[in-house]
C-alpha cells in the first residue's frame, strides 16, 4: 500500500490524498459502505459500482469467519473473488462485534472467548488467529484485534483496556510480519488508537500506536455514545500525534455532520451502516437536510427524491412512490433508498476533497454542515 498526500486545506487540517492498493486507487477522503458479510444491505455489486460509485467496502471479521466460514472463502480464492468486487476491501477485526456481545463474552490477555450469536457455540480470537482469518478473507486492508470501551467508561477500565489493546497490536503486528498473504497480492494492516473520552490515555494510545510505524492508523472506540463534542475533542488529540503522511481512519463514524466535521480534523477514511440502516427505516440523507420519507406529506408529492443529486435513481423515483413502497412493505424500498443514502455519503467525501483541492473547503464545510443536519 501506498499513501500519497496531495493537499492539506489552509483553514482546517482537512486533507486530500490517495491511497494506493492491490485491488485499485482510493481518492481520500473516502466512505466505506459496509458490507458486512460479503454484501451491502440491499445494494448489489453493479449498483455500488454504478450507481454509489463506491472506490472501496468494508467487510466483518467476526461475521465472515461464522459465516460462510473462511475455509469457504478460501476455496473461493478469497472475499473479493467470492462475491466478485474488483475494488479493494477493508475488513475490520472483529473487535466492536466482541464489544457489542459483552453479555456473552471474556476478555482475557489470551484474547476474546465469544459466543456466536447464531448457534451459541464458543469461539476465540486470539490477536494471531484475528490476522489468519483476515489472510484468508484476503482484505487488502486488515485490522488488529482491539477491545471498544463503552461509554460512559470509568478511567481505571479504559487504562486497561487500552494497555491490553496495544499488547494485542504488538501481536498481530509480529505474526503479521511473519505469514503471507494467500492470494498473491500485498495486505496492510492497522493498528487500532483506544482511550475512550480522556484526553491523556487518547494522547497515550496515539503515540504507541504512532510507535508501532505501520502503513496505516485507525481511531476506535468513538461514536458508542459520546457527545460529539467528544468525539471531535478525541480525534483532533489523535490525529495531532499520528503521522500526517500515513492515512487515518476513524471506524464506525458516523453521520454526515460528523464526518465533515472530522474531515477538518485530518481523517482520511469512514465507515458507518448509518446510511443504510437508516435507509430502511426510510430516513433519506439529501444535499439539504434529512428527510423521512414515510411522512404523510409525501403522500402526493410526485417530484424526485432530490433534484439536485447526480444520481438518475434519485430523479427516476418519486417521494410518493418511495413513501407507497415503504407502506406496502415491499423490499425495492430498502434497494431504492439504501442506493440513495449511499450514492449521497460517496458525493459528499467527494465533493469535500474537490473543495480541498481547490482551497475552498473551510467556507464549503461551514455551509454543508448546516444544510445536512436539518430536517426537512
Amino acid at each position: 500500500m501506498k499513501f500519497s498526500l496531495l493537499q492539506i486545506d489552509l483553514l482546517t487540517k482537512a486533507r486530500a490524498g490517495e491511497i494506493q492498493t492491490a485491488h485499485g486507487i482510493i481518492p481520500t477522503p473516502i466512505f466505506m459502505p459496509v458490507g458486512t458479510v460479503g454484501s451491502v444491505k440491499a445494494v448489489s455489486q453493479q449498483a455500488l459500482t454504478q450507481a454509489v460509485k463506491a472506490e472501496i467496502i468494508l467487510g466483518n471479521t467476526y461475521h465472515l469467519y461464522l459465516r460462510p466460514g473462511t475455509s469457504v472463502l478460501r476455496n473461493a480464492g478469497g472475499l473479493h473473488r467470492f462475491m466478485n468486487w474488483d475494488k479493494p476491501i477493508l475488513s475490520d477485526s472483529g473487535g466492536y462485534q466482541v464489544y457489542s456481545l459483552a453479555s456473552s463474552r471474556k476478555l482475557t490477555e489470551e484474547g476474546a472467548v465469544f459466543q456466536s450469536h447464531i448457534d451459541g457455540s464458543r469461539h476465540l480470537f486470539t490477536p494471531e488467529k484475528v490476522m489468519d482469518i483476515q489472510r484468508e478473507i484476503g482484505t487488502d486492508i486488515m485490522m488488529v484485534l482491539d477491545e471498544c470501551t463503552p461509554f460512559p467508561c470509568e478511567y481505571g477500565y479504559a487504562t486497561r483496556s487500552m494497555h491490553l489493546t496495544h499488547r494485542w497490536a504488538e501481536r498481530c503486528k509480529k505474526y503479521f510480519m511473519e505469514t503471507e498473504p494467500l492470494y498473491g497480492y500485498e495486505q496492510t494492516l492497522f493498528p487500532i488508537v483506544q482511550g475512550s473520552t480522556f484526553k491523556d490515555l487518547r494522547k497515550q494510545s496515539a503515540e504507541y500506536i504512532a510507535g508501532l510505524d505501520m502503513q496505516g492508523n485507525a481511531i476506535g472506540g468513538l461514536s458508542v455514545g459520546e457527545p460529539a463534542p467528544e468525539m471531535y475533542e478525541m480525534t483532533e488529540i489523535v490525529c495531532g500525534i499520528l503521522p500526517p503522511e500515513k492515512p487515518r481512519y476513524l471506524m464506525g463514524v458516523g453521520t454526515p455532520a460528523n464526518i465533515l466535521e472530522c474531515i477538518a480534523l485530518g481523517v482520511d477514511m469512514f465507515d458507518c451502516v448509518m446510511p443504510t440502516r437508516n435507509a430502511r427505516h426510510g430516513l433519506l440523507f439529501t444535499q439539504n437536510g434529512i428527510r423521512n420519507i414515510k411522512n404523510v406529506k409525501y403522500e402526493n408529492d410526485f417530484s424526485p427524491l432530490d433534484e439536485d443529486s447526480e444520481y438518475e435513481g434519485d430523479t427516476f423515483y418519486s417521494k410518493a412512490y418511495l413513501r407507497h413502497l415503504f407502506k406496502a412493505n415491499e423490499l425495492l424500498a430498502f434497494q431504492i433508498a439504501s442506493t440513495h443514502n449511499l450514492h449521497f455519503y460517496l458525493w459528499l467525501v467527494k465533493e469535500a476533497r474537490k473543495h480541498i483541492l481547490a482551497g475552498s473547503f473551510a467556507s464549503w464545510k461551514k455551509e454543508m454542515v448546516v444544510k445536512v443536519s436539518q430536517r426537512l
